[in-house]
């Protein structure tokens, strides 16, 4: 990693612009990437938020909401929402532990299992259609400074 200390920082007052900030261009790209992904699964009657949420649960099989919430830095009003969507959909149910009655658990369907795979290459489509123009240098290190 390069020694940063003498480095000048890249925004100041007189020459920062919201437009051609970095937080404001990743927000841009993912918002791009987001509606790309919706009209790509809008047949299979989810939105990609709700897929996100889905396929966390599918990975934390028996989690709790407010975990879900502290990994997806999602409030809790949202994430109930949000439960209550896919629950309505079938996609989900709520489990009420065994051992602490006030925690309720999250599970996936068998109607959510088979949804799944069948939304993995529509967003391994779009990502790739997004990034047609990179390298895969360039996508390396595009991970690597995001991820620092």
């Amino acid at each position: 990693m390069p020694d940063t200390k003498n480095t000048p920082p890249p925004y100041t007052v007189e020459n920062y612009q919201q437009e051609e900030s970095v937080g404001f261009l990743l927000h841009q790209a993912k918002l791009r990437l987001m509606q790309t992904l919706d009209e790509r699964v809008g047949d299979l009657d989810i939105t990609t938020a709700q897929w996100t949420v889905l396929k966390q649960i599918a990975l934390r099989n028996g989690e709790t909401a407010s975990t879900l919430c502290k990994c997806s830095g999602c409030d809790t009003g949202s994430m109930t929402r949000m439960l209550d969507r896919l629950e309505e959909k079938g996609l989900i149910r709520r489990e009420r532990s065994t051992t602490d009655r006030r925690v309720v658990l999250l599970h996936v369907t068998d109607t959510g299992k088979a949804l799944l795979p069948l939304i993995v290459p529509r967003v391994v489509d779009v990502l790739n259609q997004a990034l047609t123009d990179f390298t895969p240098e360039e996508v390396a290190l595009t991970k690597q400074l995001i991820g620092r």
